[in-house]
């Protein structure tokens, strides 16, 4: 194991390089936390591909296809199409708005007073989407060198704040890229096409599983329709989605970088359901699926390769981590702590403002791992963080963007009964149930309808701005850059 050992120990260290590197370019509020919306569509598409592949998406989708066949690649393949939607139909207005959170937005659209409700719910979200990501590391180091859950997890969880720290997004950034490229080279070009040699070839996998492993419907209609519900809208409205979204410095990189990085997901779907089914066939009685991607990486690949390999399930954990870390830190600092203090907007120079970020992300990196040593169940956690952000944002942020007649009273209804139906019925029925969701989004939309068309329509002026900002003319210009980067 000494090389795979050397291959993990010098990727590690040059996630820590990159954050010591972005350092030095992080020299405004922008440039920290949207990297100056200067990424072009190189940088752009693989950074997007990997803040939404996470742990999860790598040892979750192999697991669901080592359950379920090729089907089990739907949760994966509906993430994809999630971003997909948001490439196509809005990231190109979401980049023109010029803000650095979801509530922003909300404000703008409404005229204010739902920053501080909606960054509530955002943030919680956006914690437990980073709490997630941050127990995946014991799995992993598990894996590799047998390590103590709690130790697993702080020396991962500190690696990711390190880099999260010091450079902010364009640490995030440059590291992200690097993982994308590690993913791609140790899931799609070695893991996938060795599991199925190793698995006797497609011939051999029908041979030796039930029929039901190629059904593409196999997993079920209504698990389908959750997902779609859950993560494909979930990839609409999340703030660590929507914060690399800024990052673009135009319509076209947001448009069509992110069209690539959600067709990439798609073939990423896939690949994972081949190698969890591949799995099956190599090792039928496995007491959890979600070991089949360790336990295939282990037993089947060579030395160095197994090393790169497990260097890729590290870097689809630490992509998600430190965006959702970041997006977390940028939502507690921006739209919760400076609202309840009366400071937004209040000024001063951006330059000053990167201290307060960085000791956010430090602070916020603390808690998630914490809260990751006091959580065992990783679906449970990451259900929570989409129930609450469907349930509660998805609603008020759709509709402001394709309904002007909504309301910030509207806003304001939504946000606060769904969230309170979607925690309720949680309890109700179960974390893991389909109700809550399901229920929760409708008692959010009527809450809108109603409230909106009860109460007196959007101040003409406050729409009139907010269509100047979705059209690109806004006066907001601080931190950006003409200078074009990253081709």
């Amino acid at each position: 194991m000494a090389v795979d050992y050397t291959v993990i120990a010098v990727y590690l260290a040059g996630m820590l390089a990159m954050g010591w590197w972005g350092m030095r370019r992080a020299r405004s509020k922008s440039e920290f936390l949207v990297a100056g919306r200067r990424l072009g569509p190189v940088m752009y598409s693989g950074t997007m591909a990997a803040i939404v592949l996470g742990g999860a998406s790598t040892i979750g989708g192999v697991g669901l296809g080592y359950q379920y066949g090729l089907s089990g690649a739907w949760m994966v393949f509906t993430i994809g199409l999630g971003l997909l939607a948001l490439s196509v139909f809005f990231s190109a207005r979401i980049a023109r708005l010029k803000v650095y959170t979801v509530s922003e937005m909300l404000d703008l659209r409404y005229g204010g007073r739902a920053g501080v409700i909606s960054g509530v719910v955002m943030w919680a979200y956006t914690l437990m989407l980073a709490v997630t990501s941050t127990i995946a590391y014991a799995t992993i180091f598990d894996v590799l060198f047998d390590m103590n859950r709690t130790v697993a997890i702080v020396l991962g969880g500190s690696i990711v704040v390190a880099y999260s720290t010091l450079g902010g997004m364009w640490s995030i950034t440059l590291t992200d890229m690097v993982q994308f490229v590690v993913k791609t080279i140790g899931v799609l070009l070695l893991l996938l096409p060795i599991a199925v040699v190793r698995a006797g070839g497609f011939g051999e996998m029908k041979a030796k599983l039930p029929t039901g492993y190629f059904d593409p419907l196999g997993i079920g209609g209504e698990t389908i329709f959750t997902y779609v519900l859950i993560y494909t809208f979930g990839m609409l409205i999340g703030q660590d989605i929507w914060q690399r979204v800024f990052t673009a410095r135009g319509d076209r990189t947001a448009k069509w970088g992110g069209t690539v990085a959600g067709t990439y997901c798609l073939v990423y779907a896939l690949a994972g359901a081949v190698i969890g089914t591949a799995a099956k066939v190599l090792y039928p009685n496995l007491a959890s699926a979600d070991a089949a991607f360790a336990t295939i990486v282990k037993d089947e690949l060579p030395v160095g390769v197994r090393g790169l390999v497990l260097a890729a399930a590290l870097a689809a954990v630490m992509s998600t981590s430190s965006g959702a870390l970041i997006a977390c830190a940028t939502v507690a600092n921006n739209d919760i702590w400076s609202r309840l203090r009366g400071i937004a907007g209040a000024g001063g120079e951006e330059r000053d403002e990167v201290r307060g970020n960085r000791l956010f992300i430090l602070v916020m990196g603390v808690a998630v791992i914490v809260t990751a040593i006091a959580l065992n169940n990783v679906v449970e956690a990451l259900t929570v963080a989409y129930n609450l952000l469907v349930g509660g944002l998805l609603v008020p942020i759709l509709g402001g963007l394709l309904w002007k007649r909504g309301t910030v009273q509207g806003a304001l209804a939504s946000v606060v009964a769904g969230g309170v139906a979607v925690t309720g019925l949680m309890a109700g029925y179960g974390i893991l149930a389909n109700e809550p969701v399901y229920y929760g989004l409708l008692t959010s939309l009527a809450a809108y309808l109603a409230v909106s068309l009860a109460t007196p329509a959007t101040d003409p002026a406050v729409l009139a701005a907010w269509r100047e900002r979705l059209a690109g003319r806004t006066p907001e210009t601080a931190g950006t850059s003409p200078v074009p980067v990253s081709r």
